[in-house]
Parts: C-alpha cells; sequence; structure tokens
C-alpha cells in the first residue's frame, strides 16, 4: 500500500488518469492553472494498493492567520476516481483512511471535497472518514438519442425561444477564439449584474491560458447579432463527456441567446461523438431557478453530493475558536470549513 500527496509533474499522476475514468476536472494542467486563481497549490492525493489506484485533485490554501493548511477542490466536479471497483468496500475504506492520514501528517487540517456527479464513488465508505452531504442534483443530456429525441426533451419555452432566435437571425461560430475578449466583456458584465465574487471573474488571459494548456478539449462557442458577440459557453470535452464550464448572455429584452447557444453545442457534441452533456446545477446544488433553466433541456439527472473531511480534530477545533467563535465544530453540514 502506497498513500502520498503529488506534485503536478509527478509520474504517478498521469499514470493514474490513463487506467481510471476521469473528467477533464483531474487533468492536472487544469488544477494547476485553477490553483492560481484559489492563491493555493495544486496538488493530488494518491493511494494504490494490490495494483488499483486512487486519486483526489487537490488545492491546498493556507489558513490566514495560521501556520496550519487546508484543502479543497478545483472548480467544477472533481471527486475521488479510481480503478477499483464501487463494491471493493476494503479498498475504498483503506484509501479514505488513509486519506484522512495522510493530509494530518502533512498539517492539512481539513479537506472540502466536491464529488463528480457522472462519475461515481462509495458513499459509505467515504461517510466512515468524514460528512458526505447532499446538495442537490445536476442535469445532463444524453448525446445518444436521436436529435429528434433530443428537440422532445426540450421543454416547449426553450424551443419556442430557440427558435425566434433563429428567426431573429442569431448565428453561433464555434472555436473563433479571436473573439474570447468580446464574450469576457459580456460575462464579466453579467457577473457585476449577479454580485459575483472575485472568483468568478474569469479573465481572458486565464481562459486563453487553459485553452493553450488543454488544447482541443477545451472550446468556445460564441452567439453573434449582426456581428456582434452577445453571448458564449467554454466548455470541455473529455472522453465523451462534454461539460460547460463557464457561459454568459448579454441581457436584453426578446433576446435568447443563451438557450440557443445550448443547443447548438448539444448538436455539436454529438456530431463528434460525445456520449454527454454535463451541464451542472443550480448555484450550490440548490433546486433554485439556475437548476430549472438547466432541468428544461434534459430530464436526466445525477445526485450532487460534497465530502466534508477533519483531518486533524483538535487543531480544527482551536481553528473554528480562534476565527469563527459562534460556529459549531461538530456540524459538518453547515459551512465548512467552520473556521473560513
Amino acid at each position: 500500500m502506497t498513500a502520498c500527496l503529488l506534485e503536478p509533474s509527478a509520474r504517478e499522476w498521469k499514470e493514474t488518469l490513463q487506467h481510471v475514468g476521469h473528467d477533464m476536472y483531474h487533468v492536472p494542467e487544469y488544477v494547476v492553472l485553477d490553483a492560481r486563481l484559489y492563491g493555493g497549490s495544486p496538488a493530488a492525493f494518491w493511494f494504490e494498493r494490490d495494483g488499483h489506484r486512487l486519486l483526489i485533485p487537490l488545492i491546498v490554501r493556507s489558513i490566514p492567520e495560521s501556520e496550519l493548511r487546508d484543502a479543497i477542490s478545483p472548480y467544477g466536479y472533481p471527486g475521488p476516481v479510481s480503478d477499483a471497483a464501487p463494491g471493493d468496500a476494503a479498498f475504498w475504506e483503506q484509501a479514505c483512511s488513509a486519506f484522512v492520514e495522510t493530509m494530518r501528517a502533512d498539517g492539512i487540517v481539513s479537506a472540502f471535497i466536491r464529488m463528480h456527479p457522472l462519475l461515481g464513488a462509495p458513499v459509505p465508505a467515504m461517510r466512515q472518514a468524514g460528512a458526505v452531504v447532499h446538495h442537490g442534483e445536476t442535469v445532463s443530456m444524453d448525446l445518444t438519442v436521436s436529435l429528434d429525441e433530443m428537440w422532445s426533451q426540450t421543454r416547449s419555452d426553450h424551443r419556442n425561444h430557440i427558435n425566434r432566435a433563429k428567426r431573429a437571425g442569431t448565428e453561433v461560430v464555434f472555436d473563433d477564439w479571436d473573439r474570447l475578449g468580446e464574450w469576457v466583456e459580456v460575462y464579466h458584465d453579467n457577473m457585476r449584474r449577479v454580485g459575483a465574487t472575485d472568483y468568478y471573474f474569469f479573465t481572458r488571459e486565464h481562459l486563453a491560458a487553459l485553452h493553450d494548456a488543454v488544447g482541443d478539449r477545451m472550446h468556445l462557442a460564441v452567439a453573434l447579432e449582426d456581428g456582434e458577440v452577445v453571448g458564449g459557453n467554454t466548455f470541455f470535452e473529455y472522453d465523451g463527456i462534454a461539460t460547460g464550464y463557464v457561459s454568459s448572455t448579454r441581457r436584453a429584452p426578446k433576446r435568447y441567446a443563451d438557450e440557443m447557444l445550448y443547443d447548438e453545442v448539444r448538436r455539436w457534441c454529438k456530431d463528434r461523438g460525445d456520449e454527454v452533456f454535463h451541464l451542472g446545477g443550480g448555484k450550490g446544488g440548490a433546486n433554485d431557478s439556475l437548476f430549472s433553466y438547466k432541468a428544461g433541456f434534459s430530464p436526466s439527472r445525477h445526485a450532487f453530493h460534497t465530502w466534508r473531511v477533519v483531518a486533524d480534530p483538535v487543531r480544527y477545533r482551536a481553528l473554528v475558536g480562534g476565527l469563527r467563535p459562534g460556529a459549531d465544530p461538530d456540524d459538518l453540514t453547515a459551512t465548512f470549513p467552520a473556521y473560513r
């Protein structure tokens, strides 16, 4: 048995990805760039036993007013991935136990892990090492069905808006990266409107660097009205899974470029042989207006969980008492970690 934290350049990281089902969020180049946004260090927990492997991508951060650290998943839906069968309880229990021990030995007090809704992991084994919290559902589109079936699964108001956008002459263009800067201005306008935190103001430089790092696994779709960029989606393709990254459309009455973008992206991905387009869910996994909007494109649903691990209970309680004295250190289902 071997367990350790890996650097992005580690041979074991890339070798593990060759043997396990995974998504873009597990690729070291993605984790490196996302860590820069968080102001942390990219890493991955790696576990190997009897020829089976497990990997969890992480961003390790300094804890304010402390010499200790904690860990969080990269943006998106990473979660643990492994070539061990979900029913191999002994492997998963030992891997989860080793995760806690490795975190504690490296001075990492807690870890907040977003699970991948499409890549399942054994919840019972994970609950032995921490709290698994169900937040809601995410939505995906089945790209293996016919275009007619895909259209029939789309809610009537979305179909109506897509048709209106087409009649209005809205055009969707793929991978014209010279348009990236124009779309980022649209995106930032919407982030300011909704009061998003600084993290979500992805810059043109970050998105361009991510595209440079992962190549043709990342795509840009922009919606044009009379040659003007009014909306766009960035998304990944990885091993048959298409996943939305960030998207935004300029608000205006009777403008339906957003629905048209989703429709055109799914058709484009289907033509390229992708099997599923994961849209994600509502804010924080909630059943809110964003979830309802996405749910109008497909009936496919997936449970979304987070895994909260306290690796060093004594230090965790001390941090909560010192930094957030009103928080309950025993409640792992509320804001986590409670000291932030």
